[in-house]
C-alpha cells in the first residue's frame, strides 16, 4: 500500500498519496496544504477523497453498482474471516453472526442493486395552474464526503449498511470501525480497500484522540451509530461545519406484559430478544413492566425459555455470545446489585461472561434502572394497570422502541396511541427492525433529527417538515427456533396496510413533499414518524414485503423546474451494461432471479419478495 509523503496514512486507510487535479472552475492545479496535513493527519485523506468526488468519479449509476458489486463479494469471500473475527471479539455463535450481520448486509445489497435506476429517476411533483407547461421536479444528488463511524455492537452491519446506501447515493466514503471490537476493525481495515475503490472509499482505524481528529476535517455528511454521550461530542464537531448529521443512538426500551397474554409465547419472545448477542442490542427490550401476579407467571415461564434456548448452564453453550471488553463487563456487572437475582447472575470476568440474567423487586432509582443495561440483565418493575406502565414510561426518555404483549387489541392500542418512540412492536420484540419496508430512527435522546427511514431519505430539508405515517397489520409468524433462539423466517404471507384493500400490493415508499397533503381519510400528520409492527399472539404467517430502505440518507434533494423555450428538458441517458448487474437492472424479472440472496425460496415474482428467508421447516408455539 503506497504511503503518501503529503500526509500521515491512517492504519488500513486504502488511501493513496494524493495527485494533482485540474481544478474545474479555473484550470490550475489543486494541492494538499502541507500546513494543514501536519495539523492534522487526515487531511490528506479527506482532501484526496474530495477531489474524487468533485470530479464526479462516483456519480454514473455504472461506477455504483460495480462498487455494490464488489462489497458483495468483499461478504461472500471473506464470511469465514467475518465469523471469526466476531467469535473472537464477542463469543458471538455463528449462526447470530450470520443472521444479524452478514444475512442483513446481503439483504440490502440485493435490494439496493434491484431498486437502485427507480430510486436514482427525478420525482415530478405536482404543479399549480400557473406552471403547467413547466416541468417541475426533484433531483436527488449525493452529499459529498461522507463520514460513517460504526459502533462494536454490530461491527459488520451497522458499518456496511449504512455504507450500502452511501455507495449507491453517489458519495465518497470514510469509513471508521469500532476499535472496542479489535478483530472486526482490523479485518474491515486489512481487506476492505483491497475490493472498493481507493480514490473513493478509506477505511479509517483510530481511538478516542484519532477520531476527535478525523472530525476536525469538514464532512459533508456524518452518520454515526453509537451512545448519546459520544453522539454529543459528534454533533459538536458537525456544527463547526453546519455538517448534516445522523445519530442513530441508544435507551431504555419498555416492554409492558398485560395479564391477559399468552404467558409462554411472551416469555420465548421476550428473553430471544433480550439475551440475543448477550443483551448487547441497542433495540433489545431494556426492563419489563406487568404486575406482581403476571411476574409469578412469567417468572418460570422466563426460566423455561432460557433453558431451552442455551441449556441448563449457558456459559457451556456455544450459542450465547459474550461481553465485548473488560470495562463493558465490570459496568454491567455492577448492575446485578440491583434488586434481587431471580435467574442467573453468575459471572466469570476471565471470559466476559454474564449468565442471562431476571432481576426483581428493583426499584425506580436502581441504576439498572437509570441507565441502558447493553448485557444480558432484564430487571422487572411491578405495575398495578396498563395506565401506570403509561404513566412510567411517559415521565422518562421517549425510548427507542417500546414492546406490548397482550391479547387485548385495546390495551396494544392503547400502549400505541399514548406513548412516543421510535419503534413499536406489539406481541413480540426487535422484529419490526427486520421489515424494510418500515423506517428505522427514534426521538429526542436515542436519535436525533433528521432520523432517516431509509440510509437514502434523509434529507435535512425535508423530512423535519413532514412525515411518512406506515403502519403495518399483521399476522403472527410461524417461526423455526434452533437452540440458539435465532428467528428465520419461513415463507412470506399477504399483508394489510394502511389504506389498502387486503391482498393489495403494499404501496411504494415515496419521498414526503415540502409541504406534504394528507392522504385520503387520514388525518394531517406532523413531527417525527413512528414505525409499527402488530401481530396476533399465537396464529397466523410471515409477513416480509420489501421497500425502498437504507437508500437515501446520503443525497440531498434538488428541487427544479424547467419553463418551455427557456430550458430543454433532456432525458436521462439509457444505462449502459457495463457490469452483469447493470445488464440485469434493465430486465426487473431477471435482476430479481439473478440478484437473490442463495437462502431465498423461489417464490412468485413480485417486488414484495423477501430477499433473505429461511428453507426451514416452521415449528408452531
Amino acid at each position: 500500500m503506497e504511503t503518501s509523503s503529503l500526509f500521515p496514512q491512517p492504519l488500513g486507510s486504502g488511501a493513496t498519496k494524493a495527485p494533482e487535479h485540474e481544478n474545474s472552475a479555473g484550470g490550475g492545479k489543486e494541492s494538499v496544504d502541507s500546513d494543514d496535513a501536519m495539523r492534522n493527519p487526515y487531511a490528506g485523506l479527506v482532501s484526496h477523497l474530495r477531489a474524487s468526488w468533485l470530479s464526479r468519479k462516483s456519480w454514473p449509476m455504472e461506477y455504483r453498482v460495480a462498487q455494490l458489486e464488489a462489497l458483495g463479494r468483499f461478504l461472500e469471500e471473506k464470511e469465514e474471516d467475518i465469523l471469526e473475527a466476531a467469535t473472537l471479539d464477542m463469543g458471538k455463535p455463528h449462526v447470530e453472526t450470520q443472521l444479524s450481520e452478514i444475512f442483513v448486509c446481503r439483504g440490502e445489497l440485493n435490494h439496493t442493486l434491484n431498486n437502485l435506476s427507480t430510486w436514482m429517476k427525478d420525482e415530478h411533483v405536482e404543479k399549480n395552474w400557473a406552471m403547467q407547461l413547466d416541468s417541475a421536479f426533484i433531483r436527488k444528488e449525493p452529499y459529498g464526503v461522507v463520514l460513517i463511524i460504526a459502533p462494536w455492537n454490530y461491527p459488520i452491519n451497522l458499518l456496511l449498511v449504512p455504507l450500502i446506501g452511501a455507495i449507491a447515493a453517489g458519495n465518497c466514503v470514510v469509513v471508521k470501525p469500532s476499535e472496542v471490537s479489535k478483530n472486526t476493525e482490523r479485518l474491515m481495515a486489512e481487506m476492505l480497500p483491497k475490493y472498493l475503490d481507493k480514490d473513493c472509499f478509506a477505511v479509517v482505524t483510530a481511538g478516542v484522540e484519532g477520531t476527535t481528529r478525523l472530525l476536525e476535517n469538514k464532512f459533508d455528511y456524518i452518520f454515526y451509530t453509537g451512545s448519546p454521550a459520544v453522539g454529543r461530542v459528534v454533533m459538536s464537531a458537525a456544527a463547526r461545519h453546519l455538517t448534516p448529521v445522523t445519530l442513530e443512538l441508544g435507551g431504555k426500551n419498555p416492554c409492558y406484559v398485560s395479564d391477559s397474554c399468552h404467558v409462554q409465547n411472551a416469555a420465548r419472545r421476550l428473553a430471544w430478544g433480550r439475551f440475543f448477542n448477550a443483551g448487547q442490542t441497542c433495540i433489545a427490550p431494556d426492563y419489563v413492566l406487568c404486575s406482581l401476579e403476571m411476574q409469578e407467571k412469567l417468572m418460570p415461564a422466563l426460566r423455561e425459555a432460557i433453558t431451552e434456548f442455551y441449556g441448563p448452564n449457558p456459559q457451556e453453550s456455544s450459542s450465547f455470545a459474550r461481553i465485548v471488553g473488560d470495562r463493558h463487563f465490570q459496568r454491567v456487572s455492577a448492575l446485578l446489585s440491583g434488586g434481587r437475582v431471580a435467574i442467573g447472575g453468575q459471572t466469570d470476568a476471565a471470559t466476559r461472561y454474564i449468565a442471562p440474567t431476571v432481576l426483581v423487586d428493583v426499584q425506580q432509582d436502581d441504576p439498572v434502572m437509570q441507565e441502558e443495561i447493553f448485557g444480558p440483565v432484564l430487571p422487572i418493575f411491578t405495575v398495578k394497570s396498563v395506565d401506570d406502565a403509561i404513566a412510567f414510561i411517559n415521565a422518562r426518555e421517549r425510548p427507542l422502541a417500546i414492546y406490548v404483549f397482550s391479547s387485548s387489541k385495546q390495551v396494544v392500542k392503547r400502549v400505541l396511541e399514548r406513548t412516543s418512540s421510535g419503534g413499536f412492536c406489539g406481541n413480540d420484540t426487535i422484529m419490526h427492525f427486520t421489515l424494510t419496508s418500515l423506517p428505522f430512527g427514534g426521538i429526542g435522546i436515542c436519535s436525533s433529527v433528521p432520523s432517516p427511514s431509509t440510509s437514502w431519505d434523509c434529507s435535512p430539508s425535508i423530512r423535519p417538515l413532514g412525515h411518512l405515517s406506515l403502519w403495518l397489520l399483521s399476522l403472527s409468524p410461524q417461526y423455526s427456533l434452533p437452540r440458539t433462539g435465532a428467528l428465520l423466517p419461513t415463507l412470506p404471507s399477504r399483508e394489510l396496510c394502511r389504506g389498502s384493500e387486503p391482498g393489495a400490493p403494499a404501496p411504494e415508499v415515496s419521498l414526503p413533499a415540502l409541504n406534504p397533503s394528507p392522504a385520503a381519510g387520514s388525518a394531517p400528520s406532523a413531527g417525527p414518524s413512528r414505525t409499527v409492527l402488530r401481530r396476533a399472539e399465537r396464529h397466523g404467517a410471515l409477513s416480509r414485503p420489501l421497500h425502498l430502505r437504507h437508500f437515501l440518507a446520503f443525497t440531498s434533494h434538488t428541487a427544479a423546474w424547467e419553463r418551455p423555450g427557456s430550458l430543454q428538458q433532456t432525458p436521462l441517458p439509457a444505462l449502459r451494461t457495463a457490469t452483469p448487474a447493470a445488464a440485469a437492472l434493465r430486465q426487473p424479472g431477471q435482476a430479481r432471479r439473478s440478484l437473490r440472496h442463495p437462502l431465498t425460496p423461489h417464490l412468485p415474482h413480485n417486488k414484495h419478495a423477501c430477499p433473505i428467508a429461511s428453507v426451514s421447516p416452521p415449528i408452531r408455539f
